[in-house]
């Protein structure tokens, strides 16, 4: 797991996203942060802007961990090849 994305993405789900930031953790489901469907389309869209990567919303469904999430998205193709 890439620690600088990952304080990215605790980062956006706090500011953004108004998570608790006590409940994020790389083993946290997104469903354990309250996200829903709107809000994890959302929150791909933001990450892939912010990475320049392309990633699916329907890739991480809601029993995904922020962990696998970093996976996916270290794994995913650039926007623009």
């Amino acid at each position: 797991m890439t620690s600088t994305r990952y304080e990215h993405l605790s980062h956006r789900l706090v500011q953004k996203f108004h998570v608790d930031p006590a409940g994020i953790h790389p083993a946290a489901t997104i469903s354990d942060l309250e996200l829903d469907s709107l809000a994890v389309v959302e929150l791909t869209m933001t990450l892939q802007d912010d990475w320049g990567i392309s990633l699916d919303d329907a890739a991480t469904p809601p029993g995904t961990t922020l962990s696998q999430l970093l996976t996916i998205a270290d794994g995913a193709p650039p926007l623009n090849p």
